[in-house]
């Protein structure tokens, strides 16, 4: 994943500040801090301090993506002209707010499953917020998840319209023909009959969609290590755990990313007394 670039951070920055910012002409130098209101695992702490340093504010401390908090820590600070530290205060909350909410999400589930299977993998996917996917799949990653495809680039996924269109078998094909020797193929199923279905057509992963637990533990049985299984589908963080128990490779959630409560984070300028 590349890391934040300069002209997102002027795309941010402009649409919050717009052409005329009387209300933070203030003058002097100061120092701020970005604390945690209720408990939580950070991230995005990589996209506010890219944010300050655009404004040449300097960055003195900041923690690492994943780290747990509580309410009052300081997850980052910083230092510099008080006009410029204001003007980037709200859009680094934003972000880091947000990402800290799809972090703490994803530990949630990660954990849930863990309860239960030390092998499956909890998996964001495509799901993300336009101009963010960046931001929230290091974010997945920060509180554990996986971060599944990062683009259509990434793996081939054959779904119920190119089955419907070219029928399961020719797509795969055409799909494999096209895709470089490093690229997986994976193909998504209804029911857990149409598993092994897959499997004979060439996938490298079956996408198992919309079933019950009872239903993908049958198809994960009928796959029987042909491929990788993926349970996707509406699952929730609660279900985690009886989906984990089922025997899937992956689970996925697209709620990590389109349904994270942000984390409530408040910055505070001002020297810090004591």
């Amino acid at each position: 994943m590349t890391p934040i670039e300069r002209s997102q951070v002027e795309r941010w920055l402009r649409e919050d500040l717009g052409h005329h910012d009387v209300t933070n002409d203030v003058p002097g130098e100061t120092a701020g801090r970005l604390v945690a209101t209720e408990p939580g695992v950070v991230a995005g702490l990589d996209a506010a301090a890219a944010v300050f340093e655009y404004l040449d504010v300097a960055v003195t401390d900041r923690l690492e993506a994943g780290e747990r908090v509580e309410p009052g820590d300081a997850v980052l600070r910083v230092e510099g002209p008080a006009r410029e530290v204001l003007r980037g205060e709200r859009v680094a909350v934003n972000v880091a707010g947000h990402a800290s909410g799809v972090a703490t999400r994803t530990r949630r589930a990660v954990e849930a499953a863990r309860g239960v299977s030390d092998e499956v993998r909890v998996a964001g996917t495509r799901k993300t917020t336009p101009g963010l996917r960046g931001v929230e799949k290091r974010a997945v990653a920060a509180g554990g998840g996986d971060t599944h495809r990062l683009d259509l680039s990434h793996m081939v996924m054959v779904k119920d319209n190119h089955v419907e269109e070219l029928g399961m078998t020719e797509a795969v094909e055409r799909f494999r023909e096209r895709a470089s020797f490093a690229t997986k193929v994976e193909v998504e199923v209804e029911t857990p009959g149409d598993a092994p279905r897959a499997v004979e057509a060439g996938a490298d992963v079956v996408l198992l969609d919309n079933m019950t637990p009872a239903e993908t533990e049958r198809a994960v049985a009928a796959v029987d290590g042909g491929a990788l299984t993926e349970a996707s589908g509406g699952i929730t963080v609660d279900e985690v755990p009886d989906y984990a128990a089922t025997g899937v490779d992956v689970v996925s959630l697209g709620s990590l990313t389109h349904s994270a409560a942000s984390l409530d984070l408040s910055f505070r300028t001002g020297r810090e007394k004591g």
